[in-house]
């Protein structure tokens, strides 16, 4: 499969830029439609690479489709969406996370559910974007949804051979996730040596999720190996957003600078 146009693009910011920030608007977790629509604005305006949209299982059909095509209709930035099932699908996007739950127990999270939603992806001309996703301890609502078996936060190995794994089977991207609020069950963000392990590991572009909260988290996640990191929670609330992604894009523009000169 060729590369498109999406990934053409993240490819092309991470050579010039060196390291990009993607936000994750979750639907659910707004107060309104309209509120999800206005933080994403806020988000692509502010500095953002890329939006996407999706994340509980709950950010399906109407809802789904209402606020991607109102995102759709005010901003330029690529629209990914980030499944929670194959019930998330809708045609406003330019691309998806066609993902392989690498350490899940259960088979449909590893090939089911994508063979379900490959037809509907193509159907609608969705660009598919090849992910192999790892979740790390605690988790959060991500793994207990795809019966994973989490990678011990203390087995950075273990994470690095699951990434060289899902790159050798053709994805094109990994993901390690701890999901989020991963404080809640007193845990931070996926440990900088498990990020040092999978960069080390892999060759494919790196995208660390899961509990990143602020600039020096960020700092650590971009200076440990992480090529794009992906943020949600910090976004929930629109009164501060917009200074978060200020303050966010920021350390990505002096991260990515130091890897370009590298």
């Amino acid at each position: 499969m060729k590369k498109g146009k999406v990934e053409l693009y993240i490819h092309e910011v991470l050579e010039t830029k060196g390291a990009m920030l993607f936000s994750l608007i979750d639907p659910v977790d707004y107060k309104s439609e309209k509120d999800a629509v206005k933080t994403a604005k806020m988000l692509s305006e502010g500095g953002t690479d890329v939006l996407l949209l999706g994340g509980s299982t709950e950010a399906q059909g109407e809802l789904m489709d209402n606020v991607s095509q109102g995102i759709k209709d005010v901003v330029d930035i690529p629209l990914i969406l980030f499944p929670g099932n194959i019930s998330s699908i809708t045609r406003n996007a330019d691309a998806i996370y066609f993902m392989s739950l690498l350490n899940a127990r259960n088979p449909y999270w590893i090939i089911q559910a994508q063979m379900l939603s490959a037809p509907t992806v193509r159907k609608f001309g969705i660009e598919p974007l090849p992910v192999g996703y790892v979740v790390v301890h605690p988790g959060g609502t991500v793994g207990w949804v795809g019966d994973a078996n989490f990678v011990p936060r203390e087995k950075p190995m273990i994470a690095a051979s699951l990434a060289m794994a899902g790159e050798y089977l053709g994805n094109r991207f990994i993901i390690t996730d701890t999901g989020s609020n991963p404080r809640l069950q007193n845990a931070g963000p996926v440990p900088n040596e498990m990020i040092r392990a999978v960069r080390s590991a892999t060759t494919v572009p790196y995208i660390v999720a899961g509990g990143i909260r602020t600039p020096k988290e960020l700092k650590d996640a971009y200076s440990n190996g992480a090529d794009i990191v992906q943020i949600g929670t910090a976004f929930e609330d629109s009164n501060t957003a917009y200074k978060n992604i200020r303050s966010f894009a920021a350390v990505v523009k002096e991260e990515g600078a130091k890897k370009v000169k590298k």
